[in-house]
């Protein structure tokens, strides 16, 4: 699950067209960081791969995988909000590239094989999702900031769902994949918002990330969503 950056922090003022460029690179790294995703999925599945990846990954357990990645995606987001290192903030870009691409990998798996045209549909609901967002972000100009406290009691909120549903039992629906695309939802409009008036300049491969990942989030939900709805 995507963390989200301090939005109480001061933006040094700048003239319109600096920022109109820090934007134009946060959002072509966000691209370059989908198609990274892409051919990374790609490549696992021509070769192959993909099938044995999913049978592991599945057949371990998955709270410790989750952890791992949830580990992973914490040590880059820090390191690219952090290091003063341009090069640091692209490896750590692209580990959680592989990272989501991994996760990803038996999701996609079962839905290739149980559910087709599942994926095409999540993915085009998803870029008319979040592409929907950015736009009304871009058109309000409205400061989203508030947002950082509901999404951080609802992530924690997410996990002892998922947590209560692996002790107990029972099964998170429909419904809790509805709630989770409008959590993924919100976090998009709150990046977007921060990528407009809060990050700093300097930052676009972190603000990229933030970014990239609460898409992601949203894929995986509505292709969760569309699956189940399928079945």
């Amino acid at each position: 699950m995507a963390t989200f950056p301090n939005s109480n922090s001061a933006f040094p003022s700048a003239g319109v067209d600096r920022r109109a460029a820090f934007i134009t690179r946060t959002y072509t790294h966000v691209v370059g960081g989908i198609l990274g995703f892409i051919l990374i999925e790609l490549g696992l599945f021509e070769s192959g791969l993909a099938g044995q990846i999913a049978s592991f990954m599945l057949g371990f357990n998955w709270f410790l995988i989750l952890g791992a990645f949830m580990l992973v995606g914490w040590l880059a987001t820090r390191t690219a909000q952090t290091s003063s290192s341009l090069g640091m903030q692209y490896f750590s870009y692209g580990a959680y590239v592989v990272a989501e691409a991994l996760i990803f990998v038996p999701l996609l798996y079962i839905a290739d094989r149980k559910a087709p045209g599942a994926i095409d549909s999540a993915t085009l609901i998803t870029a008319l999702g979040a592409g929907g967002l950015m736009v009304v972000a871009h058109r309000t100009r409205k400061d989203f900031s508030f947002l950082r406290a509901i999404l951080m009691w609802g992530g924690v909120v997410a996990i002892l769902a998922m947590i209560g549903g692996a002790v107990f039992g029972f099964q998170l629906g429909t419904w809790f994949s509805v709630a989770m695309i409008g959590f993924a939802g919100a976090a998009v409009l709150y990046d977007t918002s921060n990528i407009i008036q809060h990050y700093p300049e300097d930052r676009y491969v972190s603000a990229a990330m933030q970014l990239f990942a609460s898409i992601a989030l949203m894929f995986w939900y509505v292709l969760r969503f569309v699956m189940g709805n399928r079945n």
